[in-house]
């Protein structure tokens, strides 16, 4: 009996929706590789269940009219909206920073902070913790 429970277990494992946070903290150019990379993962693995949480200098690229050398990141984050990536950004952030939440790309969240959404998705909610 315990062998069967074992077996389906692991099978369940096997099937079970793969979860990444990537944690954005730094400027436009660790967002133009972290994109890059949420793009790769999800050409790869379609189904992944994928949340993008940005706090201090990271929610940069989150902000209307942002760019870098490729042009303005509001598609590119609509874009992976559209395929279910959630957009996160520490309140704790704005408050720090004087932003408003009108400064940023429709569709993005807020959360209270981010350090600790980042901490509870790896704990509670066992997400693979990426940093691009």
């Amino acid at each position: 009996m315990f062998a069967i429970l074992v077996l389906f277990l692991a099978g369940s494992a096997a099937w079970a929706q793969e979860k990444a946070v990537y944690h954005f903290d730094g400027g436009l150019e660790q967002a133009t590789k972290g994109l890059r990379n949420i793009n790769n993962h999800l050409e790869v693995d379609s189904k992944a269940k994928l949340i993008a949480v940005a706090h201090a200098d990271g929610v940069d690229f989150l902000m209307e009219g942002a760019r870098d050398r490729f042009g303005p990141f509001d598609a590119r984050v609509q874009d992976l909206m559209g395929k279910g990536v959630k957009f996160q950004v520490c309140e704790i952030t704005l408050r720090n920073r004087k932003l408003r939440k009108d400064q940023f790309i429709l569709g993005v969240e807020f959360v209270p902070s981010g350090v600790v959404q980042i901490t509870h998705l790896q704990q509670k909610e066992g997400y693979a913790y990426l940093k691009p």
